[in-house]
């Protein structure tokens, strides 16, 4: 087992597991240990045909397989019994060779979502790393659909919301089919409060950009219920950035970009922060909380670059993140 001297959640320095707050984040304060008790799944050990079973209880998204985890009376993470709800979702390494450093894919995931937390405040799924037996990464994130007894509040995608499926909408529904215009339209139609869900929206589209995830698709925005009877935009969840793992990386997910008329490939490849100030204007945003917002984003962060440097990520990879991010960074800058 790599030595480590950053929280694995929070990437604080100066910790060998998680921080406090990571821990009152993740566990309620409960001491857990970020080493799992069993083998990564692409390990060929004996108690994997456990695993495999347990993966198809979630989903298999992609290319990137999730299980369910639960926190035993012994404070340690585990696989859930037949009957028993899972608490956590684990995401192992994906396996597929059709991605590039794919090994550093929980990292990457674990590091965009401690910016989207720490640097720019989006409200996101608690989440960290944590270790497989044989040494490997994986993400984990606490569930926000389950409240604190282990019931499940309601939650719905936008594909649902939208009334998409593969039947209706093709095998690529999740991004063919609406521009992020039109998933604005989905949180009006549903939300009381929605000019508050809205400005949340518009910033992790806007995050998403800066930070190159380009499968920012129908699925991963969903409406929650948390038992007061009104929606509301859930946290964030699923944010990396992609270009670190794929070989022909987009700008958006969504096939029609920002708008309901669709934009031009062309259009894509030059994003600037005029796009964002018309897509916020569509939205129903005011011009002074649109540059506001703008500049925030367009703005140095230095916390984000040392979160970026304390990550998990290879050094190639933390120096094409940076660039990569300062890049997109100065294209929200005013003209």
């Amino acid at each position: 087992m790599t030595e480590i001297n950053v929280c694995p959640s929070t990437l604080q320095e100066g910790f060998s597991t998680y921080s406090p707050d990571a821990l009152k984040t993740l566990f309620d304060g409960k001491k857990v240990s970020h080493i799992l008790d069993f083998d990564s799944p692409n390990n060929e050990s004996a108690d994997n045909m456990e695993y495999a079973r347990n993966v198809g209880r979630i989903s298999l998204s992609g290319v990137q397989p999730k299980a369910s985890l639960i926190l035993n009376a012994d404070d340690q993470l585990t696989r859930p019994s037949e009957n028993e709800h899972g608490t956590y979702i684990l995401k192992p390494a994906p396996s597929s060779y059709a991605l590039i450093d794919r090994k550093y894919c929980p990292a990457n995931e674990n590091l965009t979502m401690q910016l989207a937390r720490q640097v720019y405040h989006i409200e996101t799924a608690a989440n960290a790393l944590c270790f497989f037996r044989d040494g490997e990464a994986a993400y984990i994130c606490r569930r926000f659909d389950v409240g604190p007894d282990g019931s499940k509040f309601q939650r719905e995608d936008f594909a649902s919301l939208a009334g998409l499926t593969s039947a209706n909408g093709g095998s690529d529904y999740k991004y063919s089919n609406l521009s992020y215009e039109e998933c604005a339209d989905i949180i009006r139609r549903y939300v009381k409060a929605s000019p508050v869900e809205i400005l949340k929206f518009f910033r992790i589209v806007v995050f998403n950009y800066l930070t190159l995830n380009d499968d920012a698709h129908l699925k991963n925005f969903s409406l929650i219920n948390r038992g007061d009877g009104e929606y509301h935009l859930a946290p964030a969840y699923d944010l990396i950035s992609t270009s670190l793992h794929l070989r022909m990386p987009r700008i958006f997910a969504l096939d029609k970009g920002l708008f309901k008329e669709g934009m031009h490939l062309s259009d894509t490849r030059t994003i600037e922060r005029h796009d964002f100030e018309e897509f916020g204007r569509r939205i129903g945003l005011s011009e002074r909380l649109v540059n506001r917002e703008l500049d925030i984003f367009a703005s140095c962060q230095p916390l984000a670059e040392q979160l970026i440097s304390r990550s998990f990520l290879s050094e190639d990879l933390k120096h094409h993140y940076l660039q990569s991010y300062n890049y997109r960074r100065i294209t929200l800058n005013s003209k």
